[in-house]
């Protein structure tokens, strides 16, 4: 028996057709094992595995003249059912995901539950696969701006204690410096500062990236922030030395720098750079000098904060997430 299935197993390599799929080349084999036995299908199961069920089924359809029989067919439906989405909710996402062409079926949900839509999740997602599949929803070109953030690594002796703990609002707030290059030869600076427990951003542009101007977004911070600041966290760059720690120091704000090649350990504030990249500079329109683009940034804050759903908040905006979990809130 090993002599024959050595030859039937060099049969196997002979008749192994490239065309055909990896499963059915390993059919092809069945029944080729199958002919090499005189027909005896119990041991062709037992040999590979199979069930009588599945080997029969495959004989029926096998034609050894034609060898894509044993290829896998498709198991799509003839008719499928339409879709039964109303031409008024078509409209409706539509309009939503122009608006924010960066927001997914989870955040569009949640603004049309505002305008009292009633609708699933599944449904918006298929409304957007059949909204893109006819054409009537085409993806914002995107305009080439970097996410890439360049380090320079500036060790600072001061760390953030292991037992310090953010537990309200303005304990922590980490700010980040993002290069965003709309233009060749052209590098605006923007800040951001997102508070880690109630995900409460800050935005601002600036031409240059000196500590003094970093000194100045303090100001932007605590006046935009609905609570007092108690504890800023940042990386080691050039621009939070300097004016900048001496500004911290005098509003009684605690300074925290990560070690050296450490940028997980400002993941809030990494993630929001990513966020602010994706969904306002890679899809905005606006012009790129520093006053009108301080303004797109500031109303695309207050729609971030007071509009946009975050899924860390269980889909409540930070605003929301204020007002149901810290009513009293009072700014100091």
């Amino acid at each position: 028996m090993k002599i024959g299935n050595l030859v039937i197993h060099r049969a196997l390599r002979l008749r192994r057709i490239p065309e055909l799929s990896r499963e059915a080349n390993a059919r092809l084999a069945w029944f080729d094992f199958y002919r090499a036995c005189r027909g005896n299908a119990s041991l062709t199961c037992r040999h590979f595995a199979i069930s009588r069920q599945t080997f029969y089924r495959w004989k029926r359809r096998y034609d050894p003249q034609d060898l894509t029989t044993l290829e896998a067919r498709s198991h799509r439906p003839h008719r499928v059912r339409q879709g039964t989405a109303p031409s008024e909710l078509k409209e409706a996402v539509l309009k939503l995901r122009e608006k924010y062409p960066r927001w997914g079926k989870d955040k569009l949900v949640v603004l049309l539950r505002r305008e009292r839509i009633v609708v699933s999740t599944s449904m918006v997602g298929r409304i957007l696969k059949e909204l893109k599949d006819r054409g009537s929803l085409k993806e914002p070109p995107l305009n080439g701006i970097s996410a890439r953030k360049r380090r320079v690594l500036r060790p600072y002796a001061i760390r953030k204690p292991k037992g310090y703990l953010a537990r309200a609002p303005g304990d922590l707030v980490e700010v980040d410096t993002l290069d965003v290059r709309p233009l060749p030869g052209v590098t605006i600076k923007h800040l951001t500062a997102r508070d880690v427990v109630s995900r409460w951003d800050v935005v601002k542009a600036s031409t240059t990236g000196t500590a003094a101007a970093a000194a100045r977004f303090l100001d932007t911070l605590e006046s935009r922030a609905p609570f007092p600041v108690s504890g800023i966290q940042i990386d080691g760059g050039s621009e939070f030395r300097g004016v900048f720690e001496t500004e911290c120091q005098k509003r009684g704000i605690r300074l925290f720098v990560l070690p050296p090649r450490s940028p997980k350990l400002n993941g809030h504030v990494e993630r929001a750079q990513r966020t602010h990249t994706e969904e306002f500079y890679e899809v905005t329109d606006c012009c790129f000098e520093i006053a009108g683009l301080n303004a797109a940034l500031e109303e695309w804050e207050r729609v971030y904060n007071t509009v946009r759903p975050h899924q860390a908040l269980g889909y409540l905006t930070p605003q929301e997430y204020l007002e149901c979990h810290w009513p009293h809130l009072r700014r100091g």
